[in-house]
């Protein structure tokens, strides 16, 4: 199963009318990380929650390289497989331009996608031309991935695992 993780919104919370959260590493991280002025919004323990998914984790975000220089170390993760966005126009709306280039990643297979941009437009479209089942799930930019993002995933992943 794969996991399509986006960054922006998802990972790193933005919008919220409050202050953020801060963390600090665990580790030692590059440099390239450690100078990533964000970055500390970042929970580093989503790393081991998302790994305990059992999916295969795939950088589906704009950071394209940045994500395993700075993210994947921050986060404890491996460098993950990273989706190359093809170098054409954004499709009209209301379709997500991450859409199409996710289904043809996937290739049949099932997958989870997190990202704060996912609409009803996506989920049906998915729904309409992957043939393998498929979780679009929306996750609020102000907050990030929560607690509660991740029991949906996980309770998702185990329908799925269980044959339901």
């Amino acid at each position: 199963m794969l996991l399509f993780l986006d960054v922006d919104g998802t990972l790193l919370p933005f919008g919220a009318a409050g202050p953020y959260p801060t963390y600090d590493a665990r580790f030692d991280l590059p440099a390239a990380a450690v100078g990533h002025p964000l970055l500390n919004r970042v929970d580093p323990a989503l790393g081991a929650r998302l790994a305990a998914l059992g999916c295969e984790l795939v950088w589906a975000t704009t950071w394209m390289d940045d994500a395993n220089v700075c993210l994947a170390p921050w986060l404890g993760l491996p460098p993950l497989p990273l989706v190359d966005w093809p170098d054409e126009n954004e499709l009209p709306a209301p379709l997500h331009w991450k859409t199409r280039p996710l289904v043809d990643w996937a290739d049949g297979r099932p997958f989870v996608w997190v990202d704060d941009e996912i609409t009803g437009a996506d989920r049906d479209w998915v729904a309409a031309h992957h043939p393998a089942p498929a979780l679009l799930h929306r996750v609020d930019h102000r907050r990030g991935l929560t607690e509660r993002d991740l029991a949906a995933v996980e309770e998702w992943l185990g329908t799925r695992r269980d044959g339901r």
